[in-house]
């Protein structure tokens, strides 16, 4: 694998960060797997050490650094102990920044600093029960009422769904005229007409609370806006690129987690009298994964550069979601494979980490989704000679 580019302050970064997920995550996240949810301190305590909103200004309690790579490893360190279940990069790297770039500064100094803390957890609702990537099929909507704005509608599969104290909401404000205008909404716990459906059953991620959300006439006050209430689709494609970025980046940790379990297990595991690694095909399968895990990490960390530059396109975070995702997927089938009947067995990582990625080819976008971003991309001058004719 190619040497990668982490200053001496990220390295001492990565190891000051390991020792906290091995004392203060690991250890707790089977019993969150068994309950549905991991406990609201996981965050506190994560905000305590620094360790959860890296980027946001000294003044609002981070360290001022916005370099991505900071939450590169975040991400690749909690891979590495499994807890991916935590997802703590939708709180700090997904959600957070839509305070920032949009939000005011009112908005900034009431929310950012719990939010730093841990005490303020985030969430996002897009996704409804009929309109997924389509988000010109959302139902939601706010309307203007003098001094405050009136939200209805029904949102699904919102992650941090049970335990978020701020929600990202996205409803339409001007339906019969504009069906585009599109605003985004904080809505607080505790706000009237705000209620939470089931915390759902999930294939993998058991540990991630995933639920329904409801607005029923949630009276939202004007300072509770962020930015311009009809900006908010364009507002959400900002988001997107570094959104699937952030994916890109958990799937190829996760990635390299289940080849290492992988290679472990058929270094151990006999078959005819010698270990599995000796077999030719073991050795094909595993060299294939390896190559296209290094090549796709390469890919994700030329998209962080990127990023960090503000260069990073949505077509590139696209193949960068697309690729990663699918290597993910490969990856944890021909580790099951290889494992044999213990791959199917549950007290055996690779099997949590088979069903934990499945949901990697869904959302952040569609792999099919993702084709049509790239494949427009390649044939751009096409479709505009067409339409010029």
């Amino acid at each position: 694998m190619l040497k990668r580019n982490f200053t001496e302050e990220q390295t001492m970064f990565r190891g000051a960060y390991r020792k906290f997920l091995e004392k203060e995550i690991a250890p707790h996240v089977e019993r969150w797997r068994e309950q549905g949810m991991v406990d609201r301190e996981a965050f506190t305590k994560a905000g305590e050490q620094g360790f959860l909103m890296v980027w946001p200004d000294e003044k609002y309690g981070g360290m001022g650094d916005t370099d991505f790579r900071f939450e590169q490893i975040i991400i690749e360190e909690t891979a590495n102990v499994l807890a991916g279940d935590w997802n703590n990069s939708l709180h700090s790297r997904l959600v957070g920044p839509y305070l920032s770039r949009f939000g005011s500064e009112e908005q900034l100094e009431r929310f950012l600093p719990r939010c730093v803390s841990g005490e303020c957890i985030l969430g996002i609702a897009m996704t409804e029960p009929d309109a997924g990537s389509d988000l010109a099929g959302m139902r939601a909507t706010a309307r203007d009422q003098g001094d405050h704005w009136l939200l209805n509608g029904t949102k699904t599969y919102i992650s941090n769904g049970i335990l978020a104290d701020l929600v990202v909401v996205a409803a339409k404000t001007d339906p019969e005229n504009n069906p585009h205008a599109m605003g985004l909404f904080l809505i607080e716990r505790g706000m009237e007409g705000f209620e939470r459906g089931r915390n759902l059953k999930k294939m993998g991620m058991k540990a991630q609370d995933t639920a329904e959300l409801f607005f029923h006439d949630v009276k939202v006050p004007k300072e509770n806006v962020l930015g311009d209430p009809t900006h908010g689709f364009i507002y959400l494609m900002r988001g997107l690129a570094e959104e699937r970025l952030l994916g890109a980046c958990g799937f190829i940790a996760s990635a390299q987690k289940a080849f290492e379990v992988t290679r472990d297990f058929v270094m151990e595991r006999k078959a005819f009298g010698k270990p599995l690694s000796y077999m030719q095909n073991t050795q094909f399968k595993m060299a294939e994964l390896r190559t296209e895990i290094d090549v796709a990490q390469a890919h994700v960390d030329a998209c962080v550069a990127a990023h960090n530059k503000g260069e990073l396109t949505a077509e590139d975070a696209a193949k960068a979601k697309l690729y990663t995702s699918e290597v993910l997927c490969r990856m944890v089938d021909e580790g099951v494979q290889l494992h044999g009947g213990a791959g199917y067995m549950d007290e055996y990582p690779i099997s949590r980490m088979y069903t934990d990625a499945r949901i990697t080819r869904i959302f952040a976008g569609t792999s099919e989704i993702m084709k049509l971003i790239v494949g427009r991309d390649v044939f751009s001058d096409n479709f505009v000679s067409y339409i010029d004719r």
